[in-house]
């Protein structure tokens, strides 16, 4: 694998120095594991490029492991989704791909080591019972009525719990530690739950599956994993990583190591709250240009360079943060700026007639790609006796604050060809402005008037007569709250101009090769072509974001 030029050391890293030089491990391996019940999101990157890039780093391995042992939420399609977006990324997990559920088995029988050694018992508590019984912060839990089972019982109880002698919810496997202890994670936390819903990959030969605490420490030493990183609100959950790892005589023991997770202002990241979204059609699924996920970054026109460039800024520590949401805007901003190539597009059009050009006029105008990569190479874009400008640059009477647009009796530049001067308009009914009168300036295609005249402005501009009609649609942040997260009400809190959509025209160069871009359009921002609903003969634009960061 190739090392990632702009990983960035971290606190991690101190650690595995210091247990490569004590000689703790010979070999680094990490993993990532996502449950596969939703999309992937920008959270998710950053945990995948610290996992990744300190495989990386360290020439050593990481897994990819679904943690799939909650039949009613996970599904293949997620699945499928997950592996693509790391690799879209451009990361490759080590080897095959691993599931809790290729060690169901296993699992299994180091439950049953656990029962056999008097550390586990089969509870018939409800769920809201469990709960009760488990107290407060302040005050101890109890002990269930079940607790006391002998350990030929418990055995008994969970083998009729794998064959399916239990209704959903009536029974489950609780490690027997300490009802009394500081930790409510300790307070014998469920270990198996019954769940009678088919798995996407062992169908109905399960009725009982085990809890993510229980699974995940022994998945982790089942694969040899070295250093098990995840995010802060696991800290707790390490007392009960090495507890479980500490009775079942498994022979490799991992370490837990926690970080930050990320907070981004006016984003999401809970999967759950994520579901609401897409289940109550707030927005077009898991990868509406608006949610965070990666595919909706994808679709909305960032690139892998500008998510791990954003995981990269944003750095590995344990303090907690709200990052801008215009960090990452920045990061796409600045690649984009580098690498996408131009275009000209009209999203509010106005009509204007060059009076000194024969009607149906055309010539083809040369332009380069991009202004400061020659290697981009040139397009032609044609100007005819007709053309198209955006209404917002012409107005009849100029201000002192409009310096820089089209007014009668002016000149202004079209951008890489003719100076114009507006001389007339034509007006419906209503007086609202249809058609502005003009004559070009022959001598002036790319070069200043010959007499020496000052142009000030330059606006851009589509042929009225060789375009593409094209929907463009302006994203916004999806919330006007900065934490949703903590936000009463999430659907309130929906932005209601998240999403605004503008009709115009674009050049036709771009129907050649129908590429998705991203471009640049010309002052009006970065967009990328949206397959889902783009033809040939009517293109859909995505904005991915704005030349300048918003002053709002």
């Amino acid at each position: 694998m190739k090392i990632l030029m702009n990983y960035r050391p971290n606190f991690i890293n101190h650690i595995i120095d210091k247990d490569l030089k004590s000689k703790k491990h010979t070999n680094v391996r990490t993993r990532f594991p996502p449950e596969p019940n939703g999309y992937l999101h920008i959270g998710h990157a950053k945990a995948i490029c610290l996992n990744f890039g300190i495989a990386q780093y360290y020439h050593g391995q990481c897994n990819l492991r679904l943690d799939d042992t909650n039949p009613e939420k996970e599904h293949k399609e997620y699945v499928e989704g997950i592996k693509y977006d790391i690799q879209w990324l451009g990361f490759m997990w080590h080897g095959d791909v691993h599931y809790s559920s290729d060690y169901i088995e296993e699992l299994y029988d180091y439950a049953i080591k656990l029962i056999k050694k008097g550390l586990a018992y089969v509870d018939e508590l409800s769920i809201d019972e469990i709960k009760k019984y488990r107290g407060t912060l302040t005050r101890s839990g109890k002990n269930s009525p079940y607790r006391s089972r002998s350990i030929k019982e418990n055995l008994i109880y969970f083998s009729k719990m794998r064959n399916g002698d239990f209704l959903e919810g009536k029974a489950c496997l609780r490690a027997k530690i300490n009802m009394a202890s500081p930790s409510m994670v300790m307070r014998d936390p469920v270990l198996y739950r019954i769940k009678y819903t088919p798995h996407h990959r062992i169908g109905k030969n399960w009725c009982i599956y085990p809890t993510y605490d229980f699974s995940h420490c022994i998945s982790d030493a089942i694969e040899g994993i070295t250093h098990s990183l995840c995010t802060l609100e696991f800290q707790e959950n390490r007392i009960l990583y090495n507890w479980i790892l500490n009775n079942i005589d498994i022979n490799t023991h991992p370490a837990q190591y926690e970080f930050s997770r990320l907070n981004l202002k006016y984003i999401i990241t809970s999967k759950r709250k994520l579901n609401i979204l897409v289940t109550k059609n707030i927005v077009d699924g898991w990868d509406d240009p608006r949610m965070p996920t990666i595919s909706g970054l994808r679709r909305r026109g960032y690139t892998a360079r500008s998510i791990r460039e954003f995981c990269h800024r944003i750095g590995i520590s344990k303090q907690e943060s709200q990052i801008e949401l215009s960090l990452l805007e920045s990061c796409i901003r600045t690649d984009l700026n580098k690498h996408a190539p131009r275009l000209m597009a009209v999203i509010n059009p106005m009509k204007i007639i060059i009076n000194n050009l024969p009607v149906g006029y055309e010539e083809k105008i040369e332009m380069p790609n991009h202004p400061n990569n020659s290697d981009m190479g040139v397009r032609h874009v044609i100007f005819s006796q007709e053309i198209f400008i955006d209404r917002f640059d012409f107005c009849e009477i100029l201000n002192n604050n409009e310096c820089y647009k089209l007014t009668l009796g002016q000149e202004i530049r079209l951008r890489y060809a003719y100076v114009i001067k507006a001389e007339g308009v034509k007006k419906d009914k209503n007086g609202n402005i249809i058609c502005i009168y003009c004559s070009y300036d022959p001598f002036t295609l790319h070069k200043n008037p010959v007499d020496g005249r000052k142009i000030t402005g330059v606006i851009h501009w589509v042929s009225a007569t060789r375009n593409i009609s094209a929907e463009f649609r302006l994203y916004d942040k999806l919330f006007i709250h900065p934490n949703p997260a903590v936000a009463s009400n999430l659907i309130a809190n929906i932005n209601p101009n998240s999403l605004i959509i503008a009709q115009g025209v674009v050049e036709e160069n771009i129907i050649h090769s129908y590429s998705s871009g991203p471009y640049q359009i010309e002052r009006e921002g970065y967009f990328i072509l949206d397959h889902h609903y783009s033809k040939k003969s009517y293109l859909v634009f995505n904005r991915t974001v704005t030349l300048k960061e918003s002053k709002n």
